[in-house]
């Protein structure tokens, strides 16, 4: 096969940016919490960049874009073994990229992934369980539901004869998937100890804003590179990542000022990233216009999901569950009402608001439910499990949890000479 070597290079630079938005939710999610486990949030995320891509590579990419069956992949592509072939599913279908070059570009996608989840679970994980959280979870949850919706063998692709989910870049097998995963894992650790919940001041709000600035640096490639080649859909969904983001930014801002008097650079940085999550499986579907609508939609249904949080008493720290649990459904939902056969006539379909009638609408529902359904089921199993083969103690103990993740158990502080030292005793073997 005579590959595109433009589609090579957009893709491979795609997948560079991809990348970038791993630290940049670290460095979100560091500046969110307290100043002391600031440090272990950054050591999250980068160990979940090493440990999701030795996995993907050794198994969960098989699993994920393996013909197996409609549930799962096979491990013919195990170890990247016979990656000479076509992708399945993607023989007929003008892909003019190695395999080679997908599997980079997808690996980008497994890694930010189970880094979404860690928001939820700030300052209760020891880092071992944490570890064995993110294989079991990245070959029982990501591959299986990666295969669904991304692969065309998935059974999401063949709900109705002629209608298949239509997800561009992710919102229910990234976003929705994480959100429900990080609910999960937040009801299985248990609420934060003592005054923590109470006193989680945003401790560095220029680092917060920093790591939102990469992160909507790093979605063009996440969405525009989804087209797989630089072609109109691929401007078409940049244009849209850039316009969903800017609405959903604003208009969080003005509900805070309406509703408090004040507009916040937190507020502003929540905005951008809930216009972000939502617009990630409409990208390459819908034109700029109802791109801006699904922005302010996203800001307004998230900021609600959040209070709700507050309602039903759960610990997820920095609302994973409400900005892309909630924003990963209401774009996937928004798929089946504006997609637009006219900007995607090779892949996408028309939708309700298009006459393309309820069909693309009850597909798209079907698949979010399906995927946070399992999403959270075996992520919660998952974490009961290790709970079991740890005996407990896989949280830290409230000591440790007082004196700080960074400290108790890295030996490390993000800011040197703010915090007494820890004695060796307190430290996590």
């Amino acid at each position: 096969m005579q590959f595109d070597g433009s589609a090579v290079a957009w893709v491979l630079a795609s997948s560079a940016l991809v990348l970038i938005m791993t630290p940049g939710i670290a460095f979100y999610y560091a500046g969110l919490t307290q100043a002391k486990h600031a440090l272990s949030m950054l050591i999250q995320s980068f160990v979940v960049m090493g440990v999701v891509s030795l996995v993907w590579i050794l198994v969960a990419y098989s699993l994920a874009f393996g013909k197996g069956n409609y549930l799962i992949g096979d491990l013919h592509f195990a170890g990247l073994l016979h990656m000479d072939e076509k992708v399945p599913g993607f023989d007929s279908d003008p892909m003019k990229i190695p395999q080679l070059v997908y599997v980079i570009f997808q690996m980008m996608f497994a890694v930010i992934t189970p880094a979404l989840i860690t928001g939820a679970t700030v300052g209760r994980w020891r880092f071992e369980a944490f570890v064995s959280f993110i294989v079991l979870w990245s070959v029982f949850v990501y591959a299986p539901i990666a295969h669904w919706v991304f692969s065309p063998t998935g059974f999401a692709w063949h709900i109705l004869k002629d209608t298949h989910v239509l997800d561009f870049a992710g919102g229910t097998v990234v976003h929705a998937n994480s959100g429900a995963a990080a609910l999960a894992m937040a009801l299985v650790l248990g609420p934060r100890r003592g005054d923590a919940k109470e006193n989680m001041e945003r401790h560095n709000m220029p680092l917060v804003m920093l790591g939102t600035t990469l992160l909507w640096f790093g979605w063009f490639g996440f969405n525009a590179g989804s087209a797989l080649k630089p072609d109109l859909v691929a401007a078409t969904a940049f244009l849209n990542t850039n316009s969903a983001t800017a609405a959903a930014l604003l208009t969080w801002v003005l509900v805070e000022r309406i509703s408090s008097g004040k507009a916040t650079a937190f507020g502003a940085a929540s905005g951008a990233v809930a216009g972000l999550i939502a617009i990630t499986p409409c990208a390459g579907y819908i034109g700029p216009l109802e791109a801006i609508v699904v922005g302010i939609v996203a800001a307004l249904v998230c900021t609600l999901a959040i209070r709700v949080k507050d309602q039903l008493h759960y610990d997820d720290a920095l609302d994973v569950a409400g900005l892309h649990l909630a924003g990963g459904m209401i774009g996937s939902l928004c798929v089946g009402l504006f997609a637009a056969l006219k900007v995607n006539r090779a892949e996408g379909a028309d939708g309700l608001f298009h006459g393309g009638g309820f069909k693309q609408l009850i597909v798209q529902a079907i698949v979010v439910v399906a995927v946070v359904a399992y999403s959270f089921a075996v992520t919660y199993v998952i974490g009961r499990v290790l709970k079991f083969a740890f005996q407990g103690r896989d949280t830290v103990s409230e000591d440790q949890e007082k004196d700080g993740l960074d400290l108790s158990l890295h030996g490390e502080s993000a800011y040197v000479g703010i915090y007494s030292s820890v004695t060796p005793a307190d430290k996590d073997d």
